[in-house]
C-alpha cells in the first residue's frame, strides 16, 4: 500500500517570473518570497514549502490591507 505522502503532489514553486527584489521589504516583487526562501526552495521538504506558501499568503493579505488603507487616506 502506498503512503499518502507518496501520492500527494509537492507544492509548486511560487515563482511567476517577475524576479525583482524590493529593497525596502526584502521580498521578491513577483512571488513575495525572501531571497533565502528563493535560494533554498529546491532543498525544502514539502512541509517547509507549504510553510513558505503560508507566509506568502500572509504577506499578500498584509499588502492588500495596507494598499486599501493607503487608498482610504488619499481620498
Amino acid at each position: 500500500m502506498t503512503a499518502i505522502h507518496d501520492t500527494v503532489a509537492p507544492p509548486p514553486s511560487p515563482c511567476i517570473n517577475i524576479c525583482r527584489m524590493d529593497e525596502r521589504s526584502g521580498l521578491c516583487e513577483g512571488c513575495l518570497r525572501t531571497i533565502d526562501e528563493i535560494a533554498n526552495w529546491s532543498t525544502l521538504d514539502n512541509a517547509a514549502k507549504r510553510a513558505v506558501w503560508d507566509a506568502i499568503e500572509m504577506r499578500h493579505a498584509q499588502w492588500v490591507a495596507q494598499r486599501f488603507t493607503s487608498q482610504g487616506e488619499q481620498q
